[in-house]
C-alpha cells in the first residue's frame, strides 16, 4: 500500500460512497414510514417527509458522482498513469477486471436508486421493489470492490461482506438521516406523536441491524486478520480496524442510551425536553457513524493484517 495522492483520492471517494449510500438507505426508510401521515399538506409529518425525499435525491446524486470519481482513481491506480490519462484506461478496467464487474453492479444500482428518488411522488409496489433491489445491488457491488473479492465472486466472504455493507448502511443511514435531518423537522408539539412513533421504528430496526453488523463484522475481522491478534496489533490495517471498533462501540453506547433511557422517558412524558434529548443523542450517534464509514473506506484500501505480516 502506497499512501500517495491517488490512494488518498480513492479513499475519499470510497468514504463519500459509503456515506451517500447510507443517507440514501436511511432516508428511504424514513420516507416510507412517514409517507402515509404526510399525504395532506397540513400534516405535521409532511415537513419531515419532504426532508426525507430531498435527502434521498441529494444522496443518490452524490453516490452516482462518487462512484464515477472512485472508478477514475481506481483506473489510475491500477494502470500507474496520471488521473487525466486514466480516462482512456476505464473501458479496460470495466470489461477485463473483477473490480470493473463489481463497480458496474454498484453503479447500475445507484442509477436505479436515483431514478426511484426522482419519482418519489409516485409510490407503489413496483417502485419499492426496484428501490430495495437497487439497494441490494449497490451493497453487493461495493462488497466486490474490497478484499472479499479475493475469495471469488460466489463465496461466503462476498455474501458476508454484502450483508455487512447492507446492515451497516441501514444502521448508520437511519442515524445520519434521522439525527441530522429528518427528526428535527418533527420538533413541534403537534408532531410529537409522530416523532415518538418514528423514534421507536428507528430504534427497533437499528437493533436488528446492529446484531447483524456485529456477526458479519466478526467474520470479516477474523478473515482479515487470519485469526491472529498479532495481525491486528502490528499492522496498519489492524490499527485502523481498532479505531473503527472504537467508533462502533461509541455509537453502540449512544444508541443504547437512547433505546434504554431517552426513548422510554419520551414515550412516558412526551415532553419537549425528552424529545430534544433523543434527537441530540441520535445526532452524536450519527457523527460516530460518519467516522465508522471513513474508517471502513480506509480498511478497504489497506493491505489486510494477515497479508501485511506475511
Amino acid at each position: 500500500m502506497s499512501v500517495d495522492g491517488l490512494w488518498i483520492g480513492q479513499v475519499a471517494m470510497a468514504a463519500l460512497m459509503n456515506v451517500a449510500f447510507a443517507f440514501a438507505v436511511g432516508s428511504a426508510l424514513l420516507g416510507a414510514w412517514l409517507a402515509k401521515d404526510a399525504q395532506t399538506k397540513i400534516s405535521p409529518a409532511r415537513p419531515a417527509w419532504l426532508r426525507a425525499q430531498r435527502l434521498m435525491l441529494t444522496a443518490t446524486v452524490v453516490l452516482v458522482l462518487a462512484d464515477l470519481g472512485w472508478l477514475l482513481y481506481q483506473a489510475a491506480s491500477m494502470s500507474g498513469v496520471t488521473l487525466p490519462a486514466a480516462i482512456g484506461v476505464v473501458p479496460t478496467v470495466l470489461t477485463q477486471t473483477h473490480v470493473g464487474y463489481g463497480w458496474s453492479l454498484a453503479f447500475a444500482g445507484a442509477l436505479v436508486l436515483l431514478g426511484t428518488a426522482m419519482s418519489s411522488s409516485h409510490t407503489g409496489m413496483l417502485r419499492n421493489a426496484l428501490l430495495w433491489l437497487a439497494v441490494v445491488a449497490v451493497a453487493a457491488g461495493k462488497a466486490s470492490l474490497g478484499h472479499a473479492a479475493d475469495a471469488g465472486p460466489a463465496s461466503a466472504a462476498i455474501a458476508m461482506q454484502t450483508l455487512h455493507v447492507l446492515v451497516t448502511s441501514v444502521w448508520g443511514g437511519l442515524a445520519l438521516a434521522a439525527g441530522l435531518t429528518v427528526l428535527p423537522a418533527l420538533s413541534t408539539s403537534t408532531a410529537r406523536g409522530m416523532l415518538i412513533r418514528t423514534a421507536i421504528q428507528v430504534s427497533n430496526v437499528s437493533i436488528v441491524a446492529v446484531a447483524l453488523v456485529l456477526v458479519s463484522g466478526i467474520f470479516n475481522g477474523v478473515r482479515g486478520s487470519g485469526g491472529s491478534f498479532a495481525a491486528i496489533e502490528l499492522s496498519t490495517w489492524g490499527h485502523v480496524l481498532t479505531l473503527k471498533l472504537a467508533l462502533v462501540g461509541l455509537a453502540l453506547v449512544l444508541g443504547g442510551l437512547n433505546r434504554f433511557s431517552a426513548l422510554p422517558r419520551l414515550r412516558r412524558t412526551a415532553s419537549t425536553m425528552d424529545a430534544h434529548t433523543f434527537v441530540n443523542v441520535l445526532y452524536l450517534e450519527a457523527l460516530a457513524m460518519l467516522g465508522v464509514f471513513v474508517a471502513a473506506a480506509v480498511l478497504s484500501h489497506s493491505v489486510p493484517g494477515f497479508a501485511a505480516l506475511g
